[in-house]
């Protein structure tokens, strides 16, 4: 089973791991192509059992609550991306030489000889919104594509739908880099990169290198992230088609070969007849939305993934205008006595609070959560001239207060000590109590949200209803 399509599945024993998202897609386009099919599945509640029973009804075999051991005359394993390298089941597969793919390799390989080129998006933060950018852009040009991929729109159905795609925006998670080694992008970028999902990867390094998977065979473009030189050495570490070249996007002027900023105007030097001498306008910053600077920077590389396609300028600025972030990405809930209320939910990490921090002048925070592992020294040290107060929450507050009480002691602190679903209001009064006019009080949690809520939604939902009380009572 090397680097290309199989075209023949007939027969052979595919061992699934994991019903979810991908699996279940997964199960049905191998068995409805002659493979002989068995899952496994940790879990075994109500929701596995209703799916298992389906794919059941289909012929093929399920085995529910034991993800660990391989079955026997296993060929090839397909895992769902969450699945932990470190996992039993892939140390047996290791040891009778099984390969392993994730979904989105198993979608590289079943795609037909004129399947629609790749455009990758990966990074530690602003994957959606780059990779919906990106789509809305290559729309305005006029082409047939969809966001697809960690996106929640599986590639696999992508691939198989009826549909015909002339391009196809591709959100990559680094989960779902480390299972498609034959993965090769027309273009891609990595955006940033910080720890994240550490526990996943085991380290630093080795979540780097899955991140820079997403530059193997590049044909066209590698576009990184200037102020992050990471990214830069991932590009020169890839082994791409020849012709391949870096692209860099900064919130600077551009050099020859980038993407930049000028004057309030999005400028391209990299995909322009003589570089060295000329530049084309793309568009304004006041055409992205929201224009705060982290996400200049996703509009600006969704720009060279799009011009690296050819895509024409107008297209670019059509296609920012046109663009409509999702909830709880630094929207804008509502003004409320000269105080400005940002819900930011999805900052579920440090990097991604400290991009959120740095939009505003003058803050007052409300963070906590579940930490996952992160420390907090470095973004209160970076953030600490904007805080005018902040309200902690969740099960991990303590680290964040110990931060600050370090580096930004003279910030007023107020330290909840309540995890039931009236602590939110509760936070959003005593933000209210904190801000002066022309402050904005923003929700960046910095961490996870399973502590207290579902996800970060209902946190974001959460923080929005209770600056509608707000706004009631005044």
């Amino acid at each position: 089973m090397g680097g290309g399509q199989v075209t023949d599945w007939q027969g052979k024993r595919v061992t699934v791991a994991g019903l979810g998202v991908s699996g279940i897609p997964a199960a049905r386009a191998l068995h409805a192509r002659g493979a002989l099919v068995t899952v496994v599945n940790d879990g075994d509640d109500e929701r596995a059992r209703a799916q298992a029973a389906e794919l059941e009804a289909l012929g093929v075999t399920v085995r529910l609550g034991d993800g660990a051991t391989l079955p026997e005359g296993t060929e090839l394993i397909v895992t769902a991306p969450g699945w932990k390298p470190d996992k039993p089941l892939f140390a047996a597969a290791h040891e009778a030489g099984v390969p392993v793919w994730g979904d989105v390799e198993l979608a590289w390989r079943l795609r037909g000889p004129d399947a629609a080129p790749w455009l990758a998006v990966t990074g530690t933060n602003g994957k959606t919104t780059t990779t919906q950018m990106l789509a809305s852009i290559l729309k305005a040009a006029g082409l047939r594509t969809a966001a697809v991929g960690n996106i929640g729109v599986s590639l696999l159905d992508a691939v198989l739908g009826e549909e015909e795609y002339d391009v196809l925006a591709v959100e990559l998670s680094s989960y779902q880099l480390h299972w498609a080694p034959s993965l090769r992008a027309h273009s891609a970028v990595v955006l940033n990169l910080a720890p994240d999902h550490l526990d996943w990867h085991g380290s630093m390094e080795a979540y780097a290198a899955d991140k820079g998977r997403v530059y193997e065979g590049n044909r066209v473009a590698c576009v990184y992230n200037v102020a992050d030189k990471a990214t830069e050495d991932l590009v020169r570490e890839a082994d791409v088609e020849e012709g391949c070249r870096a692209v860099g996007f900064t919130l600077g002027t551009p050099g020859p070969s980038q993407l930049g900023v000028v004057d309030g105007i999005l400028v391209d030097r990299a995909f322009v007849e003589n570089r060295h001498k000329n530049a084309q306008e793309l568009a304004e910053v006041s055409d992205v939305n929201p224009p705060v600077p982290h996400n200049v920077a996703n509009a600006l590389a969704a720009a060279a993934l799009a011009r690296a396609f050819g895509v024409p300028a107008a297209a670019v600025r059509d296609g920012l205008r046109a663009f409509t972030p999702d909830a709880h990405r630094i929207a804008h809930v509502a003004d409320v006595d000269g105080v400005a209320y940002v819900d930011d939910s999805k900052a579920t990490n440090t990097h991604a609070a400290e991009a959120s921090l740095a939009a505003y002048e003058s803050i007052v925070w409300i963070a906590g959560g579940l930490a996952k592992g992160a420390t907090f020294d470095e973004l209160v040290t970076k953030s600490a001239k904007r805080l005018r107060g902040v309200v902690l929450i969740g099960a991990d507050r303590a680290l964040i207060r110990e931060a600050l009480a370090r580096h930004a002691p003279e910030v007023p602190v107020v330290d909840l000590d309540r995890t039931d679903t009236g602590a939110m209001l509760q936070a959003v009064q005593e933000a209210k109590r904190l801000a002066a006019e022309g402050d904005t009080v923003l929700l960046a949690p910095a961490c996870a949200s399973m502590d207290m809520f579902t996800n970060y939604n209902k946190r974001g939902d959460a923080f929005a209803e209770a600056v509608r009380e707000l706004g009631a009572g005044t």
